[in-house]
């Protein structure tokens, strides 16, 4: 991977774009989840084991069954007393998702869960299984309030956002399957995590950036993975990724960005009229030269919508004018159709002409290998259809 843009060369997020987010991205008032082992720091859960009644040493001893061996039965824990181990199971350990379905594809590589949390909210997290990786694909807002017109979460509404534990449980929940051969492919870990499933990570910003916290903290006070294996994604809220920029947490940023030109934009992402084109991808390279890391650009092809050759050239220019290409990559993802949609995807031959024109001018581009149609795949389809 080449080096994002020196420090020097640095590009002045807009002067226009206000700090403060606005009000439509706080969330319904619902009833909180029960505070839970993973929404606490190392020092807040021994302080909690030694107001329950505990010795503090009680709380290495609970996080190295909970993060390290992945055991959430307290029958398991044969390092603790009988007594013991069910007050801090019943204390610390509420059961947060409750599981609705599983569904799978993909010779069993793919697992798509739906989840009911405790106010009845319904959510989703995937599992994919590759040769050489296993990502779980996970949720951190039940519903989304970005109103997004071709996907099927924002299409269903914000209704809360998740808390730090509901996240951190769906990767757990992932890492058990592997780690008990509950997969296909023999027992395993899991290596990446993408902020990609319902809801608008950055809004839900606090809960999100706890959750990466817990993933990256190294055993057993955390899961111990490391910081560029997690992707956090966002349609382009600039003042939380420039926040984010500033965390010390070297993540992979995905710019859910879908078109070049704000006229178009306008109408596939709606918060673009809150921050534009290039307010958002002004960011995504400050995020890059900050962090040096570099930043993943998500453009879903629509057919007749978005797929056009010049759209293509659009993109190109609009990266090329931050710097050198070292500090983006185009990930391409065919769109996954949603249950009576006017939205579909591209051709092969406009997905291929637009692969065509970023290479020919040097940009890094993929197609996402997507996976689960047949399962509901695309976010937000199983909750609507259990809603």
């Amino acid at each position: 991977m080449s080096t994002p843009p020196p420090a020097g060369s640095t590009v002045p997020p807009s002067p226009s774009a206000p700090s403060p987010l606005p009000l439509v991205f706080n969330a319904p008032k619902r009833g909180k989840p029960p505070t839970h082992w993973a929404d606490l720091t190392p020092a807040q859960r021994r302080e909690a084991v030694e107001a329950a009644g505990h010795r503090a040493y009680r709380a290495r001893q609970l996080s190295a069954h909970y993060f390290e061996g992945l055991r959430d039965d307290p029958a398991d824990w044969t390092d603790l007393p009988g007594p013991v181990r069910q007050s801090l199971a019943e204390k610390f350990l509420p059961p947060l998702l409750n599981p609705v379905r599983q569904l799978m594809c993909d010779d069993d590589t793919t697992v798509k869960s739906l989840w009911r949390l405790h106010d009845g909210a319904l959510v989703e997290s995937v599992l994919m299984r590759y040769p050489d990786r296993v990502t779980m694909c996970v949720s951190s807002q039940a519903g989304c309030g970005m109103a997004c017109p071709f996907c099927a979460t924002g299409q269903g509404g914000l209704q809360r956002n998740m808390s730090t534990a509901e996240i951190v449980e769906q990767v757990l929940d992932g890492a058990r399957r592997l780690d008990r051969g509950q997969v296909a492919g023999g027992p395993g870990r899991v290596s990446n995590v993408v902020f990609m499933g319902m809801g608008e990570p950055l809004a839900n910003y606090n809960a999100v950036i706890g959750a990466v916290r817990q993933l990256v903290t190294p055993a057993p006070d955390g899961l111990g993975m490391s910081a560029r294996g997690i992707t956090v994604s966002t349609v382009g809220l600039v003042p939380r990724m420039q926040q984010l920029a500033g965390e010390g947490i070297p993540v992979t940023l995905a710019l859910s960005l879908h078109a070049p030109d704000d006229e178009l934009r306008d109408e596939l992402v709606p918060i673009n009229t809150r921050w534009n084109v290039d307010e958002v991808v002004d960011a995504a390279w400050e995020y890059a030269r900050i962090t040096k890391r570099r930043v993943s650009i998500e453009y879903i092809l629509i057919r007749d919508m978005n797929d056009q050759a010049f759209r293509a050239d659009l993109l190109a220019k609009k990266l090329k004018r931050r710097g050198n290409w070292g500090w983006v990559h185009v990930n391409l993802i065919p769109l996954n159709p949603t249950p009576g949609s006017i939205w579909t995807a591209s051709r092969r031959r406009d997905e291929a002409e637009f692969v065509r024109r970023l290479e020919a001018k040097g940009v890094p581009v993929t197609v996402r290998d997507t996976r689960g149609r047949e399962i509901d795949g695309a976010c937000g389809q199983l909750a609507a259809t259990d809603a």
